[in-house]
């Protein structure tokens, strides 16, 4: 069980924003400036192979994402959100990494959340990964976890795929301050995208950390940080932590750092959080999963899927996997879906699900090419491509 850690203050010198001085305009030499040139397109190494699933995947989003790869913009209906990356290391063999970093600010004027995001380019590198850094759609106090977002860090991790030979199973979440609060409610509620998630001088509101069941967290906040109770507050949320992983020991892997002597800035001594997350890659097909809705309704979560329009905000699933057995435990649905591969259970024998001691099923299923399809066109995500699905009644 992970312990708050109170750290000493290191000598670190804070990351200064500077802003240049303005430039009069001299209306009269208008006609002598140069027309800007055209932006070179980034290179394309894409190369197209339809004779697999997987690869007519890849195809599809690079049809439809270019746009978002060489523009620096996703766009989702009247939604935009322009991002920046830079890339670190030597690309390992099954991929690079990708860390989402979330930038400050939140209710405030576009120019000082502008002015956060470009701060945010510059206070963390991995030593091996792309380090892409996402400009919040809205200026709102929510602008992180807007329910709007969540599509937008799914294009971001399907663009950085294909077209930045990122590994999904190497994806990271972190946020600082506005960013914070971000990653508190992103963390859970998408918990099956990410290897691993840090939150920096965030606050989490009424958030479940139920979900993070199988998402090495860390938290991270100064002792003097006193606005709105954070360092209260997010000591309160390691405990908790502690507390879950402590009746759970397979779960709930994190690691708490109430830093002793700092106030809301840190002097990145929270940069320790990069190489911590490294260490982690995502399991898809955790033997237990914890869903709790969030503020967004979601209709997967893992290897299972729910009627969505059931779902509500606190709604619960409970569900093991014990060799070829499902155990659904605690249940807010009428209906349950369960997603199986050849990692997960031995599809050559019959599956059993059970709840509450009653058999729901139990039978051999038998995988499904246009099942494999549709389940990767539905949650577009090369892990998620499930050749057999069992749904029981409660």
């Amino acid at each position: 069980m992970r312990k708050v850690l109170l750290l000493a203050a290191l000598t670190i010198i804070p990351f200064v924003n500077i802003s240049s001085a303005c430039q009069p305009k001299d209306d009269t030499r208008e006609e002598n400036k140069e027309t800007p040139k055209p932006k070179e397109p980034k290179p394309d190494p894409y190369k197209a192979d339809l004779s697999t699933l997987e690869g007519q995947w890849r195809d599809s989003v690079h049809t439809a994402l270019s746009y978002a790869y060489q523009d620096e913009v996703l766009k989702i209906g009247e939604n935009e959100m322009p991002i920046w990356w830079k890339t670190f290391g030597n690309k390992p063999a099954d991929g690079r990494s990708l860390y989402i970093s979330l930038h400050g600010g939140g209710g405030a004027p576009a120019s000082t959340n502008n002015q956060q995001w470009n701060n945010q380019k510059r206070l963390y590198e991995p030593a091996e990964g792309v380090y892409l850094c996402p400009r919040a759609i809205t200026d709102t106090w929510d602008l992180h976890f807007r329910p709007e977002s969540d599509g937008f860090y799914e294009q971001i991790i399907q663009m950085a795929v294909v077209f930045l030979d990122v590994n999904p199973d190497k994806v990271y979440l972190m946020g600082y301050s506005a960013g914070g609060d971000g990653v508190w409610r992103i963390a859970p509620r998408m918990a099956d995208h990410w290897a691993a998630a840090s939150m920096m001088a965030g606050h989490p509101g009424d958030v479940s950390l139920l979900p993070l069941r199988n998402l090495p967290f860390m938290i991270w906040c100064g002792a003097e940080d006193s606005a709105y109770d954070r360092n209260k507050v997010c000591a309160e949320r390691i405990a908790e932590m502690d507390a879950l992983q402590a009746k759970d020991p397979e779960g709930y892997v994190h690691e708490g750092h109430i830093v002793a002597g700092k106030p809301h800035w840190m002097d990145l001594e929270d940069a320790a959080a990069v190489p911590w997350m490294a260490k982690y890659t995502r399991n898809p097909y955790p033997n237990k999963v914890v869903w709790v809705q969030g503020d967004v309704n979601k209709e997967y979560f893992y290897w299972l899927g729910v009627p969505v329009g059931e779902a509500k905000k606190g709604s619960k699933l409970i569900a093991d996997i014990d060799g070829n057995t499902v155990n659904i435990g605690d249940c807010d649905y009428t209906k349950v879906r369960i997603y199986l591969n050849e990692k997960m259970v031995d599809l050559s024998q019959p599956v059993k699900v059970v709840h509450d001691g009653n058999t729901l099923f139990e039978g051999t299923v038998t995988p499904s090419d246009a099942l494999r399809k549709k389940t990767l066109y539905t949650r577009n995500d090369l892990s998620y491509s499930f050749p057999c699905m069992v749904e029981v009644t409660l």
